[in-house]
């Protein structure tokens, strides 16, 4: 995407080339739309920001390893109050993030995540896992350490999608108690 950014008006301009005058239109059309989008991005990162600044809910948030501005602020909206759900696991599960259970015979098998609930926020908590995992190896604080050693044992995907859940669950623990997160040593 960044060479059509960079090459596109060098090619639009360059008038030796086989484009013809209806294709260069419609070619310098799409490019204009693109750099108003871009333009559209911007303005709308800019405004999530400024929320962040501003609410100290989503600046408690932003402590927590993998919630940046986006995640923060689409946590605050999501959420709402904390005292709408009992506990972490329930916020968890409205999200969608805790793993599906099987019973039979008094027996309990759980599998993969329920995937019910809030697919934007979900995607978001995965992403930003995705992003904290990367450097996890490099510290050495509890969270870090379990993450890591639960990407060696089950694969990268299962240790991502348990880290959203954990870190879902400490989101609404901060919110609810009005703290910041705490690198357990």
């Amino acid at each position: 995407m960044r060479n059509i950014r960079k090459q596109l008006p060098l090619i639009l301009e360059d008038g030796d080339n086989a484009l013809t005058i209806i294709s260069r239109q419609a070619f310098q059309q799409l490019y204009e739309e693109l750099v108003a989008l871009d333009q559209r991005i911007a303005s709308a990162k800019q405004q999530l920001e400024q929320v962040c600044e501003t609410n100290p809910r989503c600046q408690s948030l932003l402590t927590v390893p993998g919630v940046g501005p986006m995640v923060a602020t689409a946590l605050y909206a999501t959420m709402g109050s904390p005292a709408n759900y009992r506990n972490g696991r329930e916020f968890s599960a409205f999200l969608g993030l805790v793993p599906r259970q099987q019973s039979t015979g008094g027996k309990t098998v759980l599998r993969g995540i329920s995937k019910r609930g809030d697919q934007h926020m979900r995607r978001l908590l995965i992403q930003g896992a995705q992003a904290a995992l990367r450097h996890m190896h490099k510290r050495n604080d509890a969270l870090s350490r379990w993450a890591c050693k639960l990407k060696a044992t089950k694969g990268n995907g299962k240790a991502v999608v348990a880290l959203a859940n954990k870190l879902s669950r400490i989101c609404w623990a901060i919110t609810a108690h009005r703290t910041e997160y705490q690198v357990a040593a």
